[in-house]
């Protein structure tokens, strides 16, 4: 090995955490050629867990490290939502001990081709960001929290609990039951009130914000009557959600019979 070649393997080194992986833009960016890394892949300083992604050898791949790769080196605006949010957050206590099996991803930009290929038991799940709310929600407007994870010493950057509730009935009714959704809204007793009107002003699905109500009202939230309902449109005409359930007369939604009453 050259002294050069000694000098960058030695940088990267430093640079990229182990555990963590980069993709080939990354690796060009920093003048490791494609002849250079296939090099190291080929003396073991670094491996391949698919192909135009790169790691070194030591540190299981994770889930929780392939996203901390994508936010913190890869500067994607891939955060962790949804279900997924609210469960590493404590809001799920039927969750498993192995922990979510699909991984919620909110970004405006696409996820990588790569990703759903790496050879984990967890599927992740890409969601538009755009689509639910009008405006990019900035981390200055406090829709975003940090989870640090034993797998990395860097935190994961996801939705708040308030923000992941809105993404969550947005999977309602083809990607997530109603009665676990039920179950899981039962718990969310401590939202900020401040939080969840910015959001719901700025959510554009009027399914998602009659859905909200229909499900704060079953469970007597205590923070729905800090609320200012004025505010938000909730649009006009019926929504069928259920085929063959019954329509909510307050929300104009129809949901699942056995769930059409206060709790």
């Amino acid at each position: 090995m050259t002294t050069q070649n000694a000098r960058k393997l030695n940088a990267l080194e430093q640079t990229l955490p182990q555990g963590l992986l980069v993709d080939a833009q990354w690796m060009e960016e920093r003048g490791y050629s494609t002849s250079l890394r296939s090099q190291y892949v080929a003396a073991g300083w670094l491996v391949q867990p698919v192909r135009g992604t790169y790691k070194r050898p030591l540190g299981d791949l994770t889930w929780q490290k392939v996203v901390v790769s994508l936010q913190s080196l890869l500067h994607r605006d891939l955060m962790v939502g949804g279900r997924t949010a609210l469960e590493l957050q404590g809001f799920a206590h039927y969750l498993t001990a192995s922990g979510p099996t699909t991984i919620h991803l909110y970004g405006q930009k696409s996820a990588p081709g790569w990703l759903t290929k790496l050879p984990l038991k967890e599927r992740f799940l890409f969601h538009r960001t755009q689509t639910l709310f009008k405006h990019p929600l900035s981390p200055e407007q406090s829709t975003l929290s940090q989870y640090t994870t034993s797998n990395s010493d860097i935190p994961l950057k996801m939705s708040t609990p308030e923000r992941a509730f809105i993404e969550l009935l947005d999977e309602l009714p083809n990607n997530e039951s109603f009665h676990q959704v039920d179950m899981l809204v039962e718990g969310l007793r401590t939202l900020s009130p401040k939080r969840l009107q910015m959001l719901l002003e700025g959510c554009r699905s009027i399914k998602v914000k009659r859905l909200f109500f229909w499900f704060s009202d079953r469970h007597r939230q205590p923070w729905l009557d800090q609320l200012d309902r004025k505010k938000i449109d909730l649009g006009t005409g019926k929504r069928m959600l259920v085929k063959g359930g019954t329509l909510d007369p307050k929300y104009h939604i129809t949901v699942p019979s056995d769930l059409n009453a206060p709790v």
